[in-house]
């Protein structure tokens, strides 16, 4: 009995594949009879070239979304965006900021002697981003030196100030708004403990490239546990050029300097009790 049940699936099984043979392949007259396809194999290889049509539309679509949008992908991944080619025109710098412009200042003008650029120093000691903002210093010495790119480095002295995104928004603000379109590199504190939120204000309102962050490299502090020492801080410059290139949004084209420090072509001082 089971040996006829085999048999029996085994004729069907034949009968099937000859039947599906006949359906989907054009099969020439036989005896007078010509068996009728299904246009089964049409419609499979119909559906087949469709879709070998359809992932050549697909590809085409996407390249063409790539193109349309790709400003929108460049702003979006800063890895699109840089580097930016460096500018090797000469430069007339100006860096400004508070106290710890003494020993990042002759290190940056090392770098600009060997350049063949001119730099201008503002140190203004105690300062912070209220002060500058109200007094119009950055304008007025933009409009005094006529500078092609600004460094700035405030902030050291805003560590600790509660709800500072409340009390000093505006003036970081303002002082952006000061500098206008010139090509610029804000310096971030070299902190000394916790802040209470001025790295995460500055960096917020600056473009992408525009803000180096200190916080959280290592230094060889002076006596007072804040400024870092000459060397350390002649490092701390060297590590912001060296950064410049791949990451900045206006990069300048500093030659490596031979000398450890530089002259300035002048410097400009305001004590702690000026407004």
């Amino acid at each position: 009995m089971k040996k006829g049940l085999k048999n029996l699936w085994i004729l069907l099984a034949l009968a099937f594949v000859v039947f599906f043979a006949l359906s989907i392949f054009d099969i020439p007259e036989i005896c007078g009879y010509k068996p009728k396809s299904s246009e089964l194999a049409d419609v499979l290889f119909e559906e087949r070239e469709h879709e070998e049509e359809s992932d050549e539309y697909n590809e085409e679509e996407y390249a063409e979304v790539v193109e349309t949008d790709s400003d929108t992908i460049l702003a979006s991944d800063p890895q699109s965006i840089f580097p930016v080619p460096a500018d090797t025109t000469t430069q007339t710098i100006l860096f400004i900021g508070d106290s710890m412009l003494d020993g990042l200042s002759p290190r940056l003008a090392a770098y600009s002697n060997q350049s063949g650029f001119h730099q201008y120093s503002v140190i203004w000691y105690s300062s912070t981003s209220e002060k500058w903002s109200k007094a119009k210093r950055v304008k007025e010495y933009i409009e005094k030196i006529n500078p092609t790119f600004i460094f700035i480095c405030l902030g050291s002295n805003e560590l600790m100030v509660k709800d500072i995104i409340e009390k000093r928004q505006q003036f970081v603000s303002d002082i952006i708004d000061q500098i206008g379109n010139i090509p610029y590199l804000w310096i971030g504190p070299p902190n000394w403990r916790e802040d209470t939120g001025i790295n995460r204000l500055i960096q917020n309102n600056v473009p992408e490239g525009c803000y180096f962050r200190s916080a959280g490299m290592k230094f060889e502090r002076r006596k007072d546990g804040a400024h870092p020492t000459s060397a350390s801080a002649s490092l701390w410059m060297d590590s912001i050029i060296r950064w410049m290139p791949e990451h900045s949004a206006h990069p300048i084209g500093f030659e490596i300097p031979e000398k450890k420090t530089g002259k300035v072509d002048h410097i400009f001082i305001h004590s702690p009790s000026e407004d």
